[in-house]
């Protein structure tokens, strides 16, 4: 008895076809994101300048300084007494063990004692002693901090974001090539205390590694699979390509173009150059020994390789600063680790000649009481404290070598120049040259400026004009 034969379409089984469909239907949907992409865009999606969203691109400022940013996210709330406010003459009762500070490079700037290798890059970065919002709780001090603005009736974008809106695609950055690697990335756990994108959409979404830099193979969620060679990967795109007879079928729709186009820039990212980006082990040893082999450390070299490579925004979101109980213990362990880990950033960034155009913005969502909590069960603890706290920035266009604002003598208050988030986040996107007037991308295209205004009851002390 003769087997019945399959049915066939075209020379092709149909099975053949259905499992062709399903190989697609990831392009596909890839394609339907690009096509939503550029939909945005031509309907809204880039930032605008007028007061009624009108079609005009943003203003770009005439003088531009910095092209990116990277920002060091200390999650929790870093001490700013024992790092960049030191009050040594306050009493051990505020400073605890650490009663003496580091003298920088530059006469009169003393930051704490833990930050040997900062205190000798001190010309290349100034410091904001009087950073002030009065939150204390993670969610809203993040919120604000990142932000600018208080949480209420629309979710606002992160600074990261806004800078992806105004510089991060070739549509919004006249000039711009088209780049495999992402605009805005996080390294390595996603912040989570707020939507980084807020109202503008998961187009401005940053792309999280997850990941560890400092493992033998920095397997980046995505892109490397750490079940998987090179070898492996080329050959499932092989097969893949063997397989993908749809297409074939189908010729010049414009559809199953771009879904192709799309898998091609994906594999270029896991398995071409654009993807070494993140292959540490093509730096040497000496560099990552330098940077110091540690998560934190590594994250700052994998920064710059980032920006090197047409990043936009950079976030290392580097946590574990809430030290409700044994801060102590814990700054001997976390202090050197930044210390040597940023100190090595700026000067790496400034020795390749990228400082100039590159913003290194250090910053938690605020400080830590200065007086030590000495009772049980805190054992020597400091918690939340939004009064007035401490920031690091660099390059960019912000001058090195200077302190702007002061706290009180134990760090308790703003004593002179009240700093803002607002104010900082501005400065920056005016040396970005980003328009703080400028629109920003809103699904229903209604008009909200960058930065707040007086309007919108934020406080302001004014742009950084000081170190700008």
């Amino acid at each position: 008895m003769n087997q019945r034969q399959p049915a066939r379409c075209g020379m092709l089984h149909r099975r053949q076809i259905i499992h062709g469909g399903a190989v697609n239907a990831a392009g596909l949907m890839m394609a339907s994101q690009l096509i939503s992409a550029h939909r945005a865009a031509a309907d809204g999606g880039t930032a605008k300048t007028t007061a009624t969203a009108a079609d005009t691109p943003a203003r770009q400022l005439d003088a531009a300084k910095a092209k990116a940013v990277i920002q060091i996210w200390l999650s929790g709330g870093p001490p700013h007494t024992d790092t960049f406010d030191p009050k040594p003459d306050s009493g051990s009762d505020y400073t605890g063990p650490l009663t003496t500070t580091s003298a920088t490079n530059v006469t009169g700037i003393h930051v704490g004692q833990l930050l040997v290798e900062l205190s000798k890059v001190a010309d290349k970065y100034s410091l904001i002693r009087s950073v002030t919002h009065g939150v204390n709780g993670h969610e809203t001090a993040s919120y604000l901090t990142q932000t600018g603005r208080m949480p209420g009736r629309l979710v606002y974008p992160a600074a990261g974001a806004v800078v992806t809106a105004f510089k991060g695609f070739p549509e919004t950055e006249p000039g711009a090539e088209e780049n495999l690697i992402p605009p805005y990335i996080v390294l390595t756990s996603p912040q989570g205390r707020f939507s980084e994108a807020g109202f503008m959409g998961i187009k401005y979404k940053p792309f999280a590694t997850g990941g560890d830099p400092n493992a033998a193979r920095f397997a980046v969620e995505g892109i490397i699979s750490p079940h998987l060679s090179k070898e492996q990967q080329l050959e499932r795109r092989r097969l893949l390509r063997e397989m993908n007879s749809l297409g074939n079928l189908i010729p010049d729709r414009p559809g199953l173009s771009l879904a192709a186009q799309s898998r091609q820039h994906a594999y270029d990212l896991i398995v071409g150059d654009a993807g070494r980006v993140f292959d540490l082990n093509t730096e040497s040893d000496e560099v990552r020994i330098r940077y110091g082999r540690t998560r934190f450390g590594q994250s700052c070299l994998a920064a710059r390789r980032l920006i090197e490579s047409g990043c936009k925004f950079v976030t290392i979101n580097h946590g574990g600063w809430d030290t409700h109980k044994d801060h102590f213990p814990s700054m001997r362990r976390k202090l050197p680790e930044l210390d040597r880990g940023l100190a090595t950033l700026i000067a790496d960034l400034d020795d390749r000649g990228m400082l100039d155009s590159t913003i290194v913005w250090c910053i938690g969502e605020f400080g830590r009481t200065p007086k030590v909590a000495s009772e049980p069960p805190w054992n020597g603890g400091r918690h939340h404290f939004g009064a007035v706290f401490s920031s690091l920035v660099a390059g960019g266009g912000f001058r090195g070598g200077h302190v702007v604002g002061a706290s009180d003598a134990r760090g308790e208050t703003v004593h002179d120049r009240p700093v803002y988030p607002g104010d900082l986040i501005g400065t920056m996107y005016e040396l970005l040259g980003i328009d703080p007037e400028a629109s920003l991308p809103h699904p229903m295209g209604e008009f909200v400026r960058a930065t707040p205004g007086a309007d919108e009851g934020m406080k302001s002390g004014g742009r950084l004009d000081e170190i700008t």
